[in-house]
């Protein structure tokens, strides 16, 4: 065996187990199996392009001589960006963790009380800080909350301004620029006008729903927001506030002034800043809006033993449920950054979160003071972090990058300095010599930081935050270790068992991947730096884009878009935006599948568009003449159709170079949700198949980790004609020539994951990569194969094979009582997350066991499927106390002195020889969600609570 070959540590069956599944289903070879799988008119002509595979210790010495190339000034740029501390003992234990960063979303509650008690303190957290009722588990970034915010003020708008279809939405002046350009994006397709002007001298006209305000404002001021908002609300405009949050230990909580939203991101709490992320932005708003709240909510409820549990609440608001009809098409969180900056403020408590804002404030006082003393003017009058100085910038730039520091220069006699918790004396003294060499005076030596608060007085903090148990109980590192080892063993990830889970695609996330993430030189870099200053970055995003468009068949690539959901939105108002350049402003028809995911929908509508859904077929394919029949129909106002490939359910329909004819044909464009590309790379693409566009899910196929729900990264690539359309950023230059405004509020959207990707097509090259294709397609196949005369597959190819997924259906069972619920509950029995849950058939399961997966441990699943298939037999309609009804079972249920069961304890817990050797068991018994949704609590509760409960 090559111990050097990527691949082979990378894909699961080994060479002989290969051949046995072969055997098995019935073919010579897997390249049969592969002729009969694929359509014939869809496979590429010739290999890919990419260089020759790097063994892992070769690509990590590549890494790290790249990482070189980024040079790490001292940065105070601020605009949202902040470097900082990240405690090690969350670092080594969670972002360094696989029990956290290989954990899927909680769909399944029951083992994923872990992540939810993280998130439940991380909504906690936000919501102290704010002041609002109730918070989201994160959003993407700053920018994509802040036009959140926008979207929902407008949904809920009072009826007499809906009736007299008041549509402004003010805009102050001070605002991220960034954010300005995010809120350009979302709101003129949904018929949203933008004003942006001077809060000061607003008029409060009843022309306007809603308002936006930035808390300190971009250059530091701390305006007065107390009064602004007071004078919205007598003028029935609701008012968003950007917050930042360690500002926000010093100044009153917004929600405390009658804010309806307010919004920011958590990057300040430990998160490097990776040239723009993945950071956890937070959402926090009022209870009354909880139905048009966007993103995941986790919410407190109980178990059937009436014990207290936690789960994803709310979901029928979600897109997958209301589809086209859903307020927001953001169907994930940041899990991972939002749970280590809930752990930053369980780490340091309220008292610590003062001693650090404190620190930060009183060194920018100290140093004003200096400057000042120097000559020089510091315009802002009540501030927290940021300086904004009068000063001949070029000037100043010249000599701080000389010194290896970066400031930030909004207008040529204008200097901002933004401090942050890692800014020391000697720091301190550094920025003030900068200023002293440009006025040619001896420097002023500061020796200790000078006490001070320098936020006017009515902006001042009075109100509590963080006084509940868990964020003062856990502030040595032993403390915090053993929390969230307690935590990390109630949650199932890949390091304990396979996840199946169609269409998401969990591979491995492999370690050489993973590991230069903890790199100071990947980590620290601001992504508002000077591109000259981020040549490592700008090196392998370069690359990164040309090794995506080679793989799918296109001309160019954007990795902005920070998630999938915003991958699909991208390329719809990419799509927009090259039919308006041709003239083409009606065409606003977008055509869907009726088994499309939930955010295609969603997306369509929020990029202004009117969603058609076509038919399928019994067979699970794009019913043809349907489609033909609608898009002729539409012909003149057609915009493009999302299409899945291969399917939703888990074929590769061979009319798909028919229907993308025949949108072409009909004026339109054709959108690809690269969800299941993971049965494509190397075998055939997007282009080749007559797409027009397509994102990827980096965080499926290209091997970044879900982090329990997020990070996720979905950039688009595009066809020649959509090139000069790709999204731009106001500060740093991206995109095309005729660039759409900002999809995220960092240039290349969610960088320091991007190296993961990298990685991975680096150390795998064009044969490794293809190879892992027909490997997924194998192991679908194989899975097939042992679970038939037990589950009916329900769509197949025409030659009977399955792609890299495929869906079985479990509706038969209703005749014993049984659900597809009851099984994916009792596959926690056996140590399994259940796959995709009815999804995109009620009442079925999607399985998708990716390349990764061993022989072995695809045979340990299947047995575990056939023996809940064989307890389903002898369930009945009449009985429903039964091993699957009552599944899964806790260790405490076990250990009971009374056990009341009509079967063994051994069955319930050990139904097969391999569980006892690695039992997991779920640390609750089946959740209530209705109980949940009826009793909304979405923030931790005083002990106390659950003592008289």
């Amino acid at each position: 065996m090559n111990t050097t070959n990527f691949a082979l540590r990378h894909i699961g069956p080994r060479e002989e187990d290969q051949n046995l599944m072969l055997k098995a289903i019935g073919v010579d070879s897997l390249n049969q199996l592969i002729f009969e799988t694929l359509p014939d008119g869809i496979k590429l002509k010739k290999a890919l392009e990419l260089s020759e595979p790097m063994s892992e210790q070769e690509y990590l010495t590549h890494i790290h001589e790249l990482s070189k190339l980024n040079k790490t000034y001292k940065t105070y740029i601020g605009l949202g960006y902040h470097p900082t501390i990240l405690p090690p003992v969350i670092q080594r234990n969670i972002l360094e963790n696989p029990g956290w960063y290989t954990a899927y979303t909680p769909y399944q509650a029951e083992i994923a009380q872990g992540r939810l008690e993280a998130l439940l303190n991380f909504q906690t957290m936000v919501t102290d800080l704010t002041g609002m009722e109730l918070a989201n588990a994160s959003l993407l970034d700053e920018s994509t909350a802040a036009a959140e915010a926008m979207s929902l003020l407008f949904a809920v708008r009072e009826r007499d301004q809906k009736k007299a279809n008041v549509t402004k939405f003010f805009v102050s002046e001070n605002i991220l620029p960034q954010t300005i350009s995010l809120l350009e994006t979302r709101a003129k397709p949904i018929g949203i006008e933008l004003v942006v002007g001077n809060e000061d001298t607003f008029d409060f006209s009843t022309e306007y729903f809603g308002a936006i305000l930035q808390y300190p404002g971009k250059n530091g001021q701390v305006t007065d927001i107390k009064s602004f908002i007071e004078k919205a609300n007598k003028a029935q405009i609701k008012v968003a506030v950007a917050a930042d949050i360690l500002s926000l230990v010093m100044l009153e909580a917004p929600g405390k002034f009658g804010a309806d939203v307010v919004v920011g991101t958590t990057q300040r709490f430990g998160v490097p800043m990776g040239y723009g992320g993945p950071h956890a932005a937070y959402f926090a708003t009022k209870e009354a809006y909880k139905r048009d709240i966007p993103g995941r909510i986790i919410g407190v409820t109980k178990d059937v033993n009436g014990n207290r549990a936690l789960r994803m609440a709310l979901q029928t608001r979600e897109q997958h449920i209301k589809r086209d009809r859903a307020t927001s098409n953001i169907c994930t969180a940041q899990v991972l950054l939002a749970v280590m900056a809930g752990m930053y403020a369980v780490y340091h408590g309220p008292k610590g979160l003062q001693f650090i804002a404190n620190k930060v404030h009183n060194t920018a006082s100290t140093i004003s003071n200096s400057i000042e003393k120097l000559g020089f003017t510091q315009t802002n009058t009540s501030y927290f972090d940021t300086l904004s100085i009068q000063a001949e910038a070029s000037k100043i730039k010249t000599i701080a990058e000389k010194h290896h520091v970066n400031f930030y220069y909004p207008e040529k006699n204008t200097v901002t300095i933004s401090i942050n918790e890692t800014t020391n004396l000697k720091d301190a003294n550094e920025i003030i010599a900068i200023f002293a060499e440009a006025v040619g005076k001896e420097t002023i030596e500061i020796t200790a930081l000078q006490e001070s608060n320098l936020i006017s007085a009515n902006l001042q903090r009075t109100s509590d935050f963080l006084s509940l148990d868990i964020f003062n109980s856990h502030h040595s590192e032993t403390e915090l270790m053993r929390y969230i080892k307690k935590l990390e063993r109630k949650d199932l990830s890949l390091n304990h068992s396979m996840i199946s889970l169609g269409s998401c695609t969990m591979k491995l996330n492999a370690a050489a991947e993973m590991l230069p993430l903890s790199s100071p030189n990947w980590g620290s870099v601001h992504p508002f730096v000077p591109v000259e200053q981020a040549q490592g970055y700008q090196t392998i995003l370069k690359e990164l884009e040309d090794q995506l468009t080679e793989i799918t068949g296109f001309a160019a690539t954007s990795l902005q878009p920070n998630s999938g959901a915003q991958g699909e939105f991208a390329g719809l108002m990419v799509i927009k935006a090259y039919h308006e350049s041709r003239g083409d402003h009606h065409r606003n028809i977008c055509l869907i599948p009726s088994s499309a995911h939930g955010t295609n929908p969603a997306s369509a509508v929020m990029a202004g568009m009117k969603v058609v859904v076509t038919k399928s077929t019994e067979k699970g394919n794009i019913d043809v003449e349907d489609l033909r029949e609608k898009a002729e129909l539409h012909k003149d106002n057609l915009s493009c159709i999302m299409v899945t490939y291969p399917s939703t359910h888990g074929v590769y329909e061979s009319a798909i170079m028919e229907i993308t004819q025949i949108i072409h044909d009909n004026g339109g464009q054709v959108y690809m949700d690269g969800a299941n590309m993971n049965a494509q790379v190397g075998l055939t693409n997007p282009g080749n198949i007559g797409a027009d566009v397509c994102h990827l899910n980096l965080h499926k196929t290209f091997a970044i980790p879900h982090g329990g729900g997020g990070p996720g990264v979905g950039p688009i690539c595009v066809a020649k004609q959509l090139v000069p359309f790709l999204p731009g950023n106001p500060i740093i230059k991206t995109g095309g020539d005729q660039a759409i405004t900002a999809i995220s509020a960092a240039p290349y959207g969610s960088s320091l994951v991007c190296l993961i990707s990298y990685a991975y097509i680096k150390m795998l090259g064009a044969e490794g990569l293809t190879q892992s294709t027909k490997i997924a397609i194998l192991n679908a196949n194989y899975i097939k194969h042992r679970l038939q005369g037990q589950f009916d597959t329900l769509y197949s190819g025409e030659c009977g094979r399955a792609a890299h997924e495929m869906i079985v259906d479990c509706r038969p069972f209703k005749a014993n009582g049984i659900e597809v619920t009851d099984i994916a509950k009792r596959l926690m029995d056996y140590g399994f997350h259940a796959p995709t849950v009815s999804f995109p058939v009620a009442g079925t399961l999607m399985i998708e066991p990716t390349e990764s997966e061993s022989k072995a441990e695809m045979d340990r699943f299947c047995d575990a499927m056939i023996s809940i298939k064989k307890e389903i037999d002898m369930a009945s309609k009449d009985d429903d106390n039964n091993v699957l009804k009552n599944a899964p079972h806790t260790l405490e249920m076990l250990t009971s002195s009374e056990w009341l069961m009509p079967y063994s304890r051994e069955t319930a817990a050990f139904p097969l020889e391999y569980v006892k050797e690695n039992k997991f068991w779920p640390s609750v018994r089946r959740v209530d969600d209705a109980y949940g949704d009826r009793n909304l609590i979405c923030t931790c509760a005083p002990i106390e609570e659950y003592m008289e409960a």
